[in-house]
């Protein structure tokens, strides 16, 4: 049953971007770790984390694009799901760093006994154990996410109300997050994180692993979300996106499918924020800032919306030009150029990147069958 859905749900496109995922995979932590620095194809570790973190990037744009490609969900706050993952990675890799902290206390991290806290919150207890975190890294964001799908959907917000009910959902998440009595670090945030699972962060070699398990999440996020769409489930999530009133009144629970598949991409997106986390080295509250859930709206228009392909590549194009425009004299420049990419994108590209070379490839398939056939029909006559 599994290996026929999956069989079904590749095509050839798909087939190919993860064969490019399969190929990455190897090759940038080869040329990292066993090239020599001074070879032209030696690529820094520098390098391998600002990949991994364009991988996670990717991850969450393809979880939006999950809700908002095929269902039609515009959501304005993925990134509090995203940053609630962060968070409980931080928390594990604080609990690993021990008396190696500032304040050498054995169990404190350093923002606490620096704020005359006397003892660890219970809800820090478990995240001492990886297992644990992974749960919660997993469990946070979808509980959210199932709580409020639930509440909204039920209640049939949708729409722009249901957009600006996301996006207060993440402002409110930052304000509180904010707070040095919610311990989690405050403005600060969680920092100067020494190992994670044993093996130092900071380590070339456990970059390159890091970058190895993103890639492999945006691999394995891909696959499920090809299952997804292309299952009889998917077809009721386009058909919801297109006419949801025909669609419930065909008899299908439309909350029903709405809330699996908005708490499906809260999850993949705290796995995403979780894998974050120790490749960037810091987690701090703006994350949650609303701002960042936009530009992630962003990501997945340029890319191509209802693609998943179109989704990543938004995603690294996006965030490529940012790392250029946001160094030196061009900082300035950014918000000007973002903006202008999306007003681009809105009125020359409506598709996307992927979406728009899908119609070019699909049209010159047909001027090309089309030449075929009339060039048949004179053999035919004879």
């Amino acid at each position: 049953m599994i290996t026929k859905l999956l069989v079904d749900s590749l095509d050839r496109r798909a087939t190919l971007f993860l064969g490019f995922l399969g190929l990455i995979l190897v090759a940038v932590p080869l040329l990292n770790l066993w090239v020599p620095e001074g070879s032209a194809f030696h690529v820094p570790t520098y390098l391998v984390s600002l990949l991994g973190k364009y991988v996670c990037f990717a991850v969450l744009a393809l979880s939006l694009d999950l809700v908002w490609g095929y269902c039609g969900i515009l959501s304005l706050g993925h990134g509090a799901f995203f940053a609630l993952g962060g968070y409980a990675m931080g928390m594990y890799l604080m609990r690993q760093i021990g008396s190696r902290g500032v304040y050498a206390h054995p169990t404190l991290p350093d923002f606490m006994v620096f704020l005359n806290w006397k003892e660890l919150p219970i809800f820090w207890y478990g995240f001492g154990s990886f297992p644990y975190a992974l749960l919660m890294i997993v469990a946070v964001p979808g509980v959210l996410a199932f709580a409020f799908g639930w509440l909204a959907f039920r209640s049939r917000v949708a729409g722009v109300y249901l957009s600006i009910i996301t996006q207060a959902l993440t402002y409110a998440l930052m304000l509180a997050f904010f707070r040095n009595d919610m311990g989690l670090g405050g403005n600060n945030g969680l920092t100067d994180f020494k190992d994670i699972v044993g093996f130092p962060v900071q380590a070339q070699g456990t970059r390159a692993v890091l970058f190895m398990l993103s890639v492999a999440l945006l691999g394995m996020s891909f696959l499920l979300a090809r299952i997804l769409v292309t299952s009889a489930f998917g077809k009721v999530l386009v058909a919801i996106r297109d006419v949801e009133s025909r669609t419930r009144f065909l008899g299908y629970r439309v909350e029903n499918y709405k809330l699996v598949v908005f708490t499906v991409s809260a999850m993949l997106a705290g796995l995403a924020g979780a894998l974050y986390v120790p490749q960037v080295g810091i987690i701090n509250p703006s994350e949650f800032a609303p701002a960042n859930s936009i530009e992630a709206v962003i990501w997945v228009a340029v890319g191509g919306r209802g693609t998943l392909i179109g989704a990543a590549v938004g995603a690294f194009v996006v965030n490529l030009l940012k790392s250029v425009f946001t160094t030196g004299a061009l900082a300035a420049y950014w918000l000007f150029v973002l903006g202008g990419l999306f007003i681009l994108v809105t009125l020359a590209l409506p598709k996307g990147i992927v979406g728009t070379l899908e119609d070019l490839v699909a049209a010159k398939r047909k001027r090309i069958e089309e030449r075929d056939r009339r060039g048949a029909v004179p053999e035919l006559a004879e």
